[in-house]
Formats: C-alpha cells, sequence, structure tokens
C-alpha cells in the first residue's frame, strides 16, 4: 500500500506495522498497564453525538483559529512525541516541515532527535517547545534561554511523568535504545528492508537537546537516556511550574492534567493553557480520557485558560466534539508518527490533507461556516 491509498487513520497505521521492525510498531502503538486508557481515549468520543443544525449557508468553510496567540489554519496541531529518529530518518524534521505545509504548530520534544535550533531554522509556522523540570533546574533554565533566542512562540510543560508508566509491549518486543539487531528481534528487522537499510546509513539516535550535558558519551545514546532519566524530579510541585511559567514570559500550558481542581490551580499560576492528557494511555492506566475532561474543566475556568484536547484524536468528527464540548483546539501524537513511519513528511502530508477535509465536510454537514460557530448545542452525551 502507497501512502496516497491511506484513506484513514487506520491505513496510516498497517502501513506503519509493514515498513516498521516490530519494537518500533509497538512503541508507538502500546500504552501502559492493560493499555484501557488508550482504548478508551478513542472510544470516549462514541459516548457524544453530533447535533447538526440545517438549512444554514454553509457555502464558505473556514477552518482557522487562534492558539497561543498564533492563528492557525486548521484547530489540530502536532503534539510533542521523542525521539521521532526511531520512526523514520526525516526525524522530527519531517513532521516539521508537514505542520508547516498545512499552518499549524509543531511541538517539538524535549527528546528529541533533533536540536530545537534545527527545528527553528527549518520553518517559519508556529513553534511550541515541551519542557520537563529536570532536577538540573540550570537545564531547565537553558531551555528556556534557547527557546527565546530560537524565537518559539510556546512552552509546554509535561507533568504527568515523574517515572515511566509499565509499558509491557516492549518489555515483550525487546524494545532497545538504540536499536538493536538480536535474535528475537532480527526477523522484523530484515522484514522492514527499507527502514533497516536506513538505519545503517544513519544510526545516530542522539537526544540532541541534551546530548551537551553529558560529560562523558562513550555510551551513546544509551549514555543519554540513563542521564535523562536521572534527571526525572519527583519532586515537583505547583512552586515549580510557577517559576518557569514566570521564567519563560509568554504563552505557556500544562501538559497531562485532567481535573477541574488542577485546571484553576493552572490558572493560579499563571498558565495560559492546558492540554489535556493522559500521555496517550502510557503513564497511569485507568485515567479519564481527555476529552471527558474538556466539560468539568471548561466549567471551573470559564474562559480564562485555553484547553487542548491531547489524546484519542483519530477523525475530523472527534475534533467537532472536543470543540462543541469547549476545547480551543486538540493535538495529537500516534496518528502523525503513524504517518512519519508510513511515508515520512509526505505521509504526514497525506495524513494532515485528511485531517483538513474531514474537518470541512464535516463542518458542512453541522451546520458551522466558522470554528468560533462550533459550541455546546452541536453536542449531546450519550445516556
Amino acid at each position: 500500500m502507497a501512502i496516497d491509498r491511506c484513506n484513514n487513520l487506520m491505513d496510516f497505521r498497517a502501513l506503519a506495522q509493514r515498513r516498521l521492525p516490530s519494537p518500533m510498531f509497538h512503541y508507538i502503538d502500546g500504552g501502559a498497564d492493560d493499555e484501557w486508557s488508550l482504548r478508551n481515549n478513542t472510544g470516549a468520543f462514541e459516548r457524544y453525538e453530533l447535533m447538526p443544525g440545517y438549512l444554514r449557508d454553509i457555502s464558505d468553510i473556514e477552518l482557522r483559529t487562534r492558539v497561543m496567540n498564533c492563528d492557525i489554519e486548521l484547530p489540530v496541531f502536532l503534539s510533542p512525541t521523542g525521539m521521532s529518529r526511531l520512526f523514520h530518518h526525516e526525524k522530527e524534521l519531517g513532521a516539521a516541515r508537514a505542520a508547516q505545509a498545512f499552518g499549524t504548530f509543531y511541538a517539538l520534544s524535549t527528546l528529541g532527535t533533533t536540536s530545537l535550533e534545527k527545528v527553528a531554522e527549518s520553518i517559519t509556522t508556529p513553534k511550541m517547545f515541551q519542557i520537563y523540570i529536570l532536577k538540573d533546574r540550570g537545564l531547565t533554565k537553558e531551555f528556556v534561554t534557547r527557546c527565546k533566542t530560537a524565537g518559539f512562540e510556546s512552552m509546554c510543560l509535561t507533568v504527568d511523568t515523574p517515572l515511566a508508566g509499565n509499558r509491557e509491549r516492549d518489555k515483550v518486543t525487546g524494545m532497545q535504545m538504540p536499536p538493536k539487531f538480536t535474535l528475537a528481534s532480527l526477523a522484523s528487522f530484515v522484514r522492514a528492508a527499507r527502514w533497516s537499510l536506513n538505519y545503517l546509513r544513519d544510526p545516530d539516535f542522539t537526544l540532541a537537546n541534551v546530548a551537551h550535558r553529558v560529560d562523558a558519551l562513550e555510551g551513546g545514546a544509551m549514555g543519554l537516556i540513563e542521564y535523562v532519566n536521572s534527571q526525572f524530579d519527583r519532586t515537583v510541585t505547583w512552586d515549580d511550574a510557577a517559576w518557569i511559567i514566570d521564567l519563560w514570559d509568554g504563552p505557556f500550558l500544562i501538559k497531562g492534567l485532567q481535573s477541574a481542581a488542577d485546571a484553576k490551580r493552572a490558572l493560579e499560576v499563571g498558565a495560559s493553557g492546558i492540554m489535556i492528557s493522559n500521555h496517550g494511555g502510557r503513564q497511569l492506566d485507568g485515567t479519564p480520557a481527555p476529552v471527558d475532561c474538556v466539560r468539568p474543566m471548561r466549567d471551573a475556568i470559564g474562559d480564562q485558560l485555553e484547553l487542548v484536547v491531547d489524546g484519542g484524536v483519530r477523525r475530523g468528527t472527534h475534533v467537532l466534539k472536543a470543540l462543541a464540548l469547549g476545547a480551543d483546539a486538540c493535538s495529537f501524537g500516534r496518528p502523525y508518527l503513524y504517518a512519519l513511519a508510513a511515508g515520512g513528511q509526505s505521509g504526514v502530508e497525506r495524513m494532515l490533507t485528511l485531517f483538513r477535509e474531514e474537518l470541512t465536510r464535516d463542518m458542512a454537514l453541522l451546520g458551522c461556516r466558522r470554528i468560533a460557530d462550533i459550541n455546546e448545542s452541536h453536542v449531546v452525551a450519550r445516556v
């Protein structure tokens, strides 16, 4: 199957599964523990029905919206995901350039395999940097300074990873960083010949934004990963969040919140918005779907914070349901990683084309010409 024959996300997923060695595919595809949250993130959208309005002028559909003080051409953007080199040799730049082609945000992870400076040099559309508050507060401050210098428009702080979730698929498949050809995984590397050839040509899996902080790099990528893992800080509190928000002094999202109480705290410490997320079901299994958290959060904080649904979005109708419930936009990681694995930048562009087509068609069928026209009258919770 070629990417131009992919008609929905499941097609991209199937193509990614064919083109990736098994450990890399399941690293994208899997979640924590029994993967209940992973499934529920998407399944939760089925608990809401869209209520269309007819006999309206829908001759001109406009998808543009404004998030984090930036105008974007779609109400969806690309979430931060680590180590994109695992999935395609075009790495983060393939995804970033695709986002630019569609006029939307690209969010770069601290654990990216491309430096924030390189991303900033490569695209002119809005950029977001995902940051952690690490034990080394000097490194955290350095990221803020580098992002300001490079021209990033916004920042998001991930707060749901004080330690890694229990991702049992990775134990079964033998997922390792950097990738290694073992007897257990050899067949899948042979089957994914294109990926394996590109890996042999360019085996650099450096975590580009932190490599300079490791004194002895003889350990290669594994040494860097051990360094990063040692930097996750279980003592981080709301005071630390307030500190980095003040340090950045610009549009700032907190990523990983799910409760109305935490939404109120985010408002108190000066955040601009929240990426409602359970880390794609990869951290604490059993947590609610992000879309189910929108209405309680919106009721708690009114219009004082922007809300972004991050998790489970697979269709244009999912985006419309989230917007109708009170979200300002949606973001996603797995959809574009499947597409990146399937075809690099071209794959991500094909995936975004399908989302744009779905959103345009679905808004017309809903009876809305503008994103601002979508409201709570357009969604009904199923009993």
